[in-house]
């Protein structure tokens, strides 16, 4: 699973015009399930997540996580986080998970970063055409692999 964490002062998602989820400050997380995912994947990106000191604390470092912030999350599936650009100009997406196999990891996941916020998380809605805002704070941009976490 790829992740990509945006710090944000706020963000939203919108589909057919209507607001689906939004958050104040906290965290925007675009996250890619891959065909080879488990949920030992999912278990490991929740907790590192939840946990990254990308926070400022009172000397300007960042050094909080968000649940010393109270900050939230608003999550949205993004298989294209998976293109291979190798050949030609069109991406292929060939390691994205398929839906029957990405659906239940993004609802676990779901579940999985509640847990370790402590709190429900918003999000968008898996497969459909989303439109996204945010207001970056810093700008502050983690990008994670699980697959390269070693």
């Amino acid at each position: 699973m790829k992740l990509v964490i945006q710090r944000v002062k706020e963000a939203s998602v919108k589909i057919a015009g209507h607001t689906k989820g939004s958050i104040g400050a906290g965290l925007l997380v675009l996250a890619g399930i891959a065909a080879d995912d488990h949920e030992e994947d999912l278990d490991w990106l929740a907790k590192k997540t939840v946990q990254l000191r990308i926070f400022s604390d009172e000397a300007g470092k960042m050094n909080r996580s968000l649940p010393e912030t109270g900050g939230d999350i608003l999550l949205i599936s993004q298989f294209t986080l998976h293109a291979s650009t190798k050949k030609g100009n069109r991406p292929s997406y060939i390691t994205a998970a398929a839906p029957e196999i990405a659906i239940p990891l993004y609802e676990h996941f779901i579940r999985l970063l509640e847990e370790q916020l402590g709190k429900p998380i918003q999000t968008g809605t898996f497969g459909a055409d989303m439109q996204v805002s945010l207001l970056n704070d810093g700008p502050v941009t983690i990008i994670i692999d699980s697959k390269n976490r070693v």
